[in-house]
């Protein structure tokens, strides 16, 4: 960008100011650095960049060495004040020069737009108001120019009436007022609802328990509760008993008095029996927890008798406390809260963020209501720092790696491979990620082929959304052919009683990986088949492709930029100048070019031979260190799975790595790394962590694993395998769409243990494991929220300027998850039940 005066020329030794394109969003670090352009030459002279005839003024340049600021700074204190405040809108403009733009510059020439400096600002106005006023030219601007922008010939003729213009601007205020106003009496009745009820500490009493006595308590009622919860710690076990059934356990015995019926009647005795079983090894330690229903005001006494294989004591805590809804309640209520958080992210209401975090106090002030309030202690617990700590490491890693320029040179490589057939290069970027997310974490895999996905697609003019939620679709595929892919097949392979079964990781490994090869042999053609009649390319020239773009990053670097200064805020609006220049010329080329729909480029190889000179390693040594850094990571990651002597989990891992490289790197100005961080993505995983920890103390999760444990019983003895694995595939595909498949597999591994323990119902755990794995991985797919590698990469998208939608990656991902569960369902069937392999 440069500040001219009204004859268009430049003195050669005035210095300049320009604003730089970068690849990522700018920051204004970026902005402060500028380079200097290198000298003309006759024959590489650009046209003659004017302003128009009348205006007049003198010109304001600054040392291209110079920081942005202090350029602002030595400005207002040394140019010449009464020459520039007369008639700010004729004094002076800046040209459009950038390197996107400077081809359709020579063609058509250069245009000036009035820059509002802050040395253009009179003694007679304020800088908040000159602020103001730039503010509400820019948003009018902007919004006439997205209408025009959007509209066609016929229907732009009806919106440019004023009258139609004002009609929608007033149903939008509408709607805009009455979705704030719903959205915060929401937020102010949750937070009273949960400041009335007070955070339920629980007393734990320390119990020694021996087969010679037993423990029983007495417990005062309270007339408005439904239930009461009792939660033993110590050294348990969720499973069920073995086949030798010697297993050692403690019977918890409830007993009420029962005085609903008649006067004349005796009341009667209500009990409840509770099995825990023992773990042998007494160093572990875990909670676990039952609900009961009590009846009206009557005292309630709590019995619990050991039966153990020999004399020794064995320490257990107890807590108690009574709840005020009842199991059917608080399921309703839990499922009410993640229908209301699936219609804010399916409709766009607000942000995914906003979303999750609205959720997370709904469900609190639920669990407060009914007497289950968590303190904040509890609720940070809930929080999987482990995977937060991989995000922010792996995230750090990539924004170095940004700056090697490697993303782009992996791009035109694949580019070369494919040898200009873009189908060719779309299966093979989705093969070769589903490969390394069988070895890798899903989520690491698309932190990685995220930005080599969208620069090779810039560079073809394809639509990059339509090819990272292909790519993250067969993430989470491959993620599931071995036992370290997906977090799920982690926790099952984890589980000591399934062990000691024979499930181990091998055997795990070996099933998976014959179901998902059949699984992805079908998953290409459906994939062909899917995107059958949508357009991959963009329907618009690249140049106009190119051209919004670099609107939507300079409009979101502006956001970006608080104006807590007046140097700030002079940056700021000369950002905002800048979007409008470029929407001003968008809006114009728009009405000039006619849509063009591209085609699969024929000179590939000339192609290639430009974009080699272009996209480039900038910084070798620079990319060295980060490969020594990534590839010690992902050997650590392997260790960390394979070598039980390593005691570092993955986050520990991530965080060690970008603390290596940014020693390595010498980075001095951390903000520009900071920036480059998802924050709003792992506030987003925060938030739903507490939701879905809440929604399975509402007992939701709970219920849904109780009700499939209930229809398999239902069915006759010789079907019940056939039943329990098609049932446990889509019941765990469905609910791994709609929550997080980690507490679900978590939860549903102790039902299914105890069911395949069950005396009456004898079936085998592994098949109902392999079951649980398939549904619980490919029904991450089915939703945008369904899986983490989904959520990372429409973060990462988004931050690129091509974030998607939720009904956008719907209408992909739930057909490949219905047709992928169906054969991993056939899979199982044959292979369990007509094979017998199990």
């Amino acid at each position: 960008m440069h500040l001219e005066g009204r004859d268009g020329r430049r003195d050669p030794g005035a210095p300049e100011v320009e604003l730089l394109q970068t690849s990522g969003p700018p920051g204004l670090a970026e902005l402060a650095a500028g380079k200097r352009r290198p000298p003309r030459g006759a024959g590489g002279a650009d046209p003659s960049l004017s302003c128009p005839s009348g205006a007049a003024g003198q010109s304001s340049w600054a040392p291209a060495g110079q920081e942005f600021a202090s350029f602002l700074t030595k400005g207002r204190s040394h140019s010449p004040l009464p020459q520039m405040s007369s008639s700010r809108s004729k004094d002076s403009c800046f040209t459009e020069n950038t390197p996107l733009l400077r081809n359709s510059l020579q063609e058509k020439g250069s245009r000036c737009i009035p820059v509002y400096h802050p040395e253009f600002i009179t003694a007679d106005e304020s800088w908040e108001d000159g602020s103001a006023d730039w503010e509400r030219r820019y948003l009018l601007s902007r919004e006439v120019s997205g209408l025009s922008a959007s509209a066609s010939s016929e229907k732009g003729d009806l919106l440019d009436s004023p009258h139609v213009r004002l009609r929608l601007s007033k149903l939008r205020c509408c709607v805009q007022w009455l979705k704030v106003t719903g959205l915060f009496v929401f937020v102010v009745l949750c937070s009273i609802l949960f400041s009335l009820y007070p955070d339920q500490g629980k007393l734990w009493q320390l119990l020694a328990l021996s087969p010679l006595e037993n423990y029983s308590v007495n417990l005062s009622s309270h007339g408005d509760s439904t239930l009461l919860q009792v939660d033993l710690a110590g050294a348990l076990v969720a499973s069920g008993p073995s086949r030798s059934g010697r297993e050692e356990r403690l019977l918890v015995e409830l007993t009420q008095a029962d005085t609903s019926g008649s006067r004349w009647r005796r009341p009667q005795q209500v009990t409840h029996n509770w099995t825990v079983y023992l773990n042998p090894r007494r160093s572990e330690r875990s909670v676990m927890s039952r609900t009961f229903e009590v009846l009206g005001r009557e005292t309630v006494s709590i019995s619990i008798r050991a039966s153990l294989q020999q004399t020794q004591a064995v320490p257990l805590l107890m807590a108690y406390q009574y709840l005020h809804a009842s199991v059917e309640a608080q399921v309703t209520i839990a499922t009410a809260i993640l229908a209301g958080v699936y219609a804010l992210i399916i409709f766009e209401i607000v942000h995914r963020t906003l979303a999750a975090m609205l959720g997370s106090l709904a469900a609190l002030a639920a669990l407060a209501v009914i007497g289950d309030r968590p303190s904040l202690t509890h609720v940070v617990e809930w929080i999987d720092f482990e995977t937060l700590a991989l995000l922010f490491g792996m995230m750090i890693l990539v924004a170095i790696f940004s700056e090697t320029g490697f993303f782009d040179y992996c791009a035109v490589k694949a580019y070369r491979l494919s040898r200009g057939r873009v189908w060719a290069m779309i299966i093979m970027l989705c093969l070769i990620a589903a490969i390394l997310s069988a070895f890798l974490d899903n989520v690491t895999t698309m932190l990685l082929f995220t930005p080599v996905t969208i620069r090779l697609c810039e560079v073809l003019n394809l639509d990059p959304r339509q090819v990272l939620i292909a790519e993250v679709i067969f993430t989470n595929i491959g993620g599931a052919a071995t036992a370290i892919g997906d977090p799920p097949n982690v926790i099952i392979v984890s589980n000591q009683e399934l062990r000691k079964m024979g499930l181990d990781f091998a055997g795990f490994t070996a099933h998976m990986f014959l179901g998902i090869c059949l699984v992805l042999l079908v998953s290409f053609p459906l994939l062909r088949l899917l995107y059958w009649n949508r357009k991959l390319y963009n329907k618009e020239p690249s140049e106009i492709v190119e051209l919004k773009h670099e609107i939507h990053v300079w409009r979101l670097t502006a956001q970006r930029i608080s104006p807590a200064s007046r140097e700030e805020t002079a940056v700021r609006r000369l950002l905002l100048g800048k979007v409008l220049a470029l929407e001003h010329l968008l809006t114009r080329r728009l009405h000039t070019f006619h849509r063009q729909i591209s085609q699969e480029d024929k000179n590939w190889e000339t192609n290639i031979q430009e974009l080699q000179k272009k996209h480039r390693i900038s910084d070798g040594i620079l990319l060295a260190k980060c490969l020594t850094v990534l590839g010690f990571v992902i050997f650590m990651f392997f260790l960390n799975s394979f070598v039980p002597g390593i005691h570092l989990d993955l986050g520990w891992i991530a965080i060690l790595g970008a603390i290596w490289l940014l020693i390595l790197a010498d980075i001095h100005d951390f903000e520009i790394i900071l920036h480059r961080v998802e924050w709003a993505t792992l506030l987003f995983f925060a938030a739903l962590f507490v939701l879905m920890e809440a929604l399975a103390h509402l007992h939701l999760i709970e219920y849904v694993g109780e009700q499939t444990a209930l229809l398999i019983k239902m069915v006759p003895e010789e079907q019940r395998l056939m039943a329990a694995i098609v049932l446990v595939v889509w019941v765990s595909a469905l609910a791994s769409s709609l929550i997080d498949n980690i507490p679900f597999t978590a939860t549903m591994i102790p039902v299914l243990l105890n069911l395949s323990r069950d005396p009456e119902v004898g079936l085998p755990a592994p098949p109902l494991m392999y079951a649980l794995a398939f549904g619980a991985c490919l029904g991450g797919n089915g939703t945008l929220i369904g899986a983490s590698a989904n959520v990372v990469c429409a973060g990462i998208a988004e931050q690129h300027g091509y974030g998607f939608s939720f009904m956008e990656f719907f209408r992909l991902g739930f057909p490949m998850m219905i047709v992928s569960c169906i054969v991993g369902m056939c899979y199982l069937l044959v292979a369990h039940v007509v094979v017998g392999w199990n």
